[in-house]
């Protein structure tokens, strides 16, 4: 049995005081909606609560399904750096990125230099420099496949987007996963369906039609800031795909207070069993 956490847009704070030039263009309109509502939202209490419930389950990996910061500010990046490390060693957590994470086409390079460790693949070279999604890693009976959907977007949207190369590689590895006998977990910040034209995945029904024709085990997803399951066709039957609350909702809020979710895999090739359990932080 192999049992996984799961947890997402996390949004840490405090946000760090910008410069005046680091507020031009798309960040405005953020740091406002930051600072008229959600940092009141998303509180670093309730997110200690969640991390320590996870750690006194003691799960076997961790996966992080993004939006690990707010506006791409320089300084948040090592900021995030430190949370990621607090939750485990880069061999032991798995992280995609989100909207936020690449909130500008110049902070990109920023999510790269300090979070690559968290989103290597199993045998890359920490040194070489770069970063490709999707990556395999492979741990125990199962393989996490995660996929990059955050692209720098316009104000007032928060769409992301995999791309035909990304989605054409993906169905190559959930195709030799499948024949190495390994449960498929992928990774993406998006949902792989429709949520609305302002925040979806702009290439979704694509995604949803290479899941139909090369199936995988389960699909974890954040985003929407929402416990969830969708079921999409698979060849073999129907995918589940699960979202879940922000990391660092407070209760009593216009959101889903904060949750994380234990996915357990067991059973074998041919006959996986998947139970996840929504673990609710009073907060």
């Amino acid at each position: 049995m192999f049992r996984l956490a799961h947890l997402s847009d996390p949004h840490l704070g405090p946000l760090p005081v910008p410069g005046w030039r680091e507020l031009m263009g798309k960040r405005l309109t953020g740091y406002l909606n930051w600072t008229r509502s959600r940092a009141a939202h998303h509180r670093m209490d309730v997110l200690d609560r969640l991390m320590a419930d996870i750690a006194a389950e003691a799960p076997d990996h961790i996966a992080v399904t993004g939006d690990l910061i707010n506006l791409g500010l320089e300084a948040e990046y090592p900021q995030a750096r430190a949370f990621l490390g607090r939750l485990g060693p880069p061999d032991r957590v798995s992280f995609v990125p989100g909207n936020h994470d690449t909130y500008m086409r110049a902070t990109v390079a920023g999510m790269v230099h300090h979070w690559r460790p968290w989103f290597l693949e199993d045998g890359a070279d920490e040194t070489a420099g770069g970063y490709a999604f999707p990556y395999v890693r492979r741990r125990g009976p199962v393989a996490l496949v995660g996929l990059c959907s955050g692209v720098p977007t316009p104000p007032f949207l928060a769409t992301g987007a995999v791309g035909a190369r990304q989605i054409a590689a993906l169905q190559d590895h959930l195709e030799d996963l499948r024949m190495e006998g390994l449960a498929r977990v992928v990774l993406i910040h998006h949902p792989p369906f429709e949520i609305g034209w302002q925040k979806h995945l702009v290439d979704h029904a694509d995604l949803a039609r290479a899941l139909a024709r090369s199936g995988c085990e389960l699909v974890l997803h954040g985003h929407t800031h929402k416990g969830s399951r969708v079921d999409l066709a698979g060849p073999a039957g129907p995918i589940p795909v699960v979202g879940v609350a922000s990391a660092s909702a407070a209760s009593g809020g216009h959101e889903e207070a904060a949750a994380w979710n234990l996915v357990t895999v067991d059973g074998g090739p041919g006959d996986w069993r998947i139970a996840v359990e929504r673990r609710a932080v009073a907060g």
